[in-house]
């Protein structure tokens, strides 16, 4: 694995996550009209959010915006609770309605589709003074045609994870340094008892299919677009696809069936499986689950590696309404939801990552092994989205996976016909 960075790299690493700068600046034009200022004085806030809705983070944030308010003392803030999920639906019921959020949580790859609605204001923030509180890379995908949207609160990744003890049994004394000696490995260390599959080697159903397809693909070399026209159906993308069947179809080292996406308790937890391509939120479902794994050191993190290292990088972005009636206190509760107080108390109630650069070297990050494993390789980190209609075609790709790993489809034929319903979709956008 590679060594830790220096506290100074470390810092310059943090940032990768996506958000809303506070800006009441004049929109772009495609962005939806600037909201007119009204002074900073007493105003009734709408705020829309996925990462506080659990009991604790409910708490926290309550807790948080008690603090907002002694500084805004005229704004109280309505908060409206979801999770990702249903975030969308909540966020269109809204428009639809013509009573939009005044502040909004976001995900990376959300921006574009959003600006293109009219939906967001440009924050009128540059990107050199986002710079010196975020890493430049989270900073991007709040930009859209060379204008701030967003602004980063914390980060989320997608990376190889494995059991130490597991491996040691037989007789691997360190993780894969490639995709191709991920894939070898697994098949040793996947057991099956009367042809039944007790323990994979690799699993890669634990996660959401489409996240885990993109670091593969992404450290296979390939791309999601260029110049705004799909290219998940290059070669290099079609042997990421296959290796995935590999693991499931050629080499049996995992079984469709075997695990699925939202599990209570991962099989890696269980011993159910070796390794995995897994979210750094593995750390703190260990830690309620199995915390004898953590204090005993079994739990690590390892880069994909093919062409080159990947991780995938989301994230959660606060950003501000074109419609807003309150602009300059809604950026400033944009300011605050993605500032230094904020940022690490949010990304530690969800077992993510800060996104401000000062938390870098935190007790928080320093504890967690896949949060300081994801920070120190933020530098290898990819985020999807990249189009305006990226969250349209992203829901496409689930069955195009699934297509292709039941052996519906080959892995080229798959993605064909995915980059065909793109392309569709992107010219119905236009």
């Amino acid at each position: 694995m590679r060594p830790r960075t220096s506290p100074l790299s470390r810092r310059r690493l943090l940032g990768l996550s996506a958000a809303a700068a506070a800006g009441a600046a004049a929109a772009a034009a495609c962005g939806g009209p600037a909201p007119q200022e009204r002074g900073g004085g007493a105003a009734s806030l709408r705020l829309l959010t996925p990462i506080f809705d659990r009991a604790d983070g409910q708490k926290l944030l309550t807790s948080l915006l008690a603090d907002f308010k002694k500084n805004h003392p005229g704004v109280s803030v309505q908060v409206d609770y979801t999770e990702y999920g249903k975030l969308n639906e909540k966020l269109a019921t809204s428009i639809v309605g013509g009573q939009p959020y005044d502040v909004m949580l976001m995900g990376v790859g959300w921006i574009p589709p959003f600006v293109e609605k009219g939906v967001l204001a440009d924050l009128g923030t540059s990107q050199s003074e986002l710079d010196r509180l975020y890493n430049p890379r989270v900073v991007q995908p709040g930009i859209y045609e060379g204008r701030t949207y967003a602004r980063p609160i914390l980060l989320d990744t997608r990376m190889g994870i494995y059991r130490k003890d597991i491996l040691a049994e037989a007789g691997i004394d360190a993780p894969p340094k490639d995709l191709t000696e991920l894939k070898e490995m697994g098949k040793e260390l996947t057991v099956r008892e009367g042809g039944k599959l007790t323990r994979a080697g690799v699993d890669i159903l634990s996660n959401d299919l489409r996240q885990t397809y993109l670091p593969v693909m992404w450290a296979h070399g390939a791309d999601l677009f260029a110049e705004g026209k799909p290219a998940f159906d290059s070669d290099e993308a079609v042997d990421a696809l296959q290796w995935m069947v590999d693991i499931i179809r050629t080499e049996k080292i995992e079984d469709y069936g075997f695990t699925q996406k939202g599990a209570v308790v991962a099989p890696l937890v269980q011993g159910r499986a070796a390794m995995m391509v897994g979210h750094n939120d593995m750390w703190r479902q260990v830690s309620e689950s199995a915390p004898e794994l953590i204090a005993e050191d079994k739990i690590a993190g390892f880069m994909l590696n093919q062409q080159r290292p990947a991780l995938f990088q989301g994230g959660t972005l606060a950003t501000l309404s074109a419609k807003t009636r309150y602009p300059e206190q809604a950026k400033a509760l944009v300011e605050f939801l993605s500032g230094e107080k904020v940022s690490p108390q949010a990304a530690e109630q969800r077992g993510n990552i800060p996104a401000v650069l000062s938390a870098a070297d935190s007790d928080y990050v320093r504890s967690n092994k896949l949060v300081s494993f994801a920070v120190d390789n933020l530098d290898h980190a990819f985020s999807e989205g990249g189009v305006p209609t990226w969250l349209e075609i992203r829901e496409e790709f689930k069955p195009a996976l699934e297509s292709a790993l039941l052996g519906k489809s080959s892995p080229a034929d798959a993605l064909r016909g995915l980059a065909e319903k793109a392309e569709a979709i992107i010219a119905k956008g236009a």
